[in-house]
């Protein structure tokens, strides 16, 4: 888990970094900033944080003041996190994957909902699957995440990183790359460079039933190196040329060279 601890001297020695988290504290100024000033967030406004840490991007992100709930999974930050308290900002010690983040969310009255945060590698996924099930509008997501699944995010149709992730997201967001990280900006040095990536709701498509949709885009690439045709077996292909052909496309294209709109009136269609 990367959190955004700006950590010096004794307090860098002494914390006790835990690898069940998978602890790599950001210790660059110039990155807290980039992503604090990547937002646009007011005093009517409501942040959700998602691993405030030692609390470096939390003291920014007040000067905006906002409401802010932070969630934070390790305990041991409380001597950081708790002089940060106020009557605006909440520190809740809970997972925010078993979190009722909802329930939070409903005792605060706000304009519009930013969340924000440096989340755990190994269930980015899970964590931007729980942002998009909450039932209130989120007006923007900034996360930091690991550089390749940023890449895979913000791929283009063609390029070797488009993917079934790719096109779900693409679905209901416009994703922005902010800025990347190199692992040196962090304590300890994690093995693999990050990126902050920026999510706006786009609204631009009407899916009904996200998990099918999603179960759809995972057969569609189910097998990287074969057409729509072979891994869409299952499917009415008929249907699935009729749509294409609209696009210059068929059956015979790879699914990385469909566009996200494409992929979204494919499963309309089916």
């Amino acid at each position: 888990m990367v959190y955004d601890i700006l950590l010096t001297g004794d307090d860098m020695e002494k914390f006790n970094y835990k690898k069940k988290y998978g602890q790599n504290f950001l210790n660059d100024n110039n990155i807290v900033d980039k992503i604090v000033n990547s937002i646009e967030a007011s005093s009517d406004d409501l942040i959700i944080e998602i691993g405030p840490g030692s609390g470096a991007l939390t003291k920014k992100l007040k000067n905006y003041k906002s409401h802010i709930i932070a969630f934070e999974l390790d305990k041991e930050t409380e001597r950081f996190l708790s002089k940060l308290e106020d009557d605006k900002t909440q520190i809740v010690f809970n997972d925010f994957l078993e979190a009722d983040v909802e329930s939070y969310i409903n005792e605060t009255n706000f304009s519009k909902l930013h969340v924000i945060g440096n989340i755990p590698y190994y269930i980015t996924t899970p964590i931007i699957k729980k942002v998009i099930n909450l039932n209130i509008d989120v007006s923007e997501v900034v996360l930091m995440v690991q550089k390749e699944v940023a890449d895979r995010l913000s791929a283009k149709p063609g390029s070797k990183n488009f993917g079934s992730l790719t096109v779900f997201i693409g679905s209901m967001y416009d994703v922005f790359k902010i800025t990347d990280v190199s692992k040196k900006c962090f304590i300890p040095e994690p093995k693999v460079d990050s990126s902050v990536i920026k999510l706006i709701p786009n609204n631009k498509y009407q899916i009904e039933n996200r998990e099918k949709f999603e179960l759809f885009l995972k057969n569609a690439f189910k097998y990287k190196r074969k057409t729509i045709k072979n891994n869409l077996d299952n499917y009415d292909l008929n249907k699935v040329q009729q749509v294409l052909s609209k696009y210059n496309l068929s059956t015979s294209n790879r699914a990385e060279e469909v566009p996200i709109d494409v992929f979204v009136d494919l499963y309309n269609n089916l």
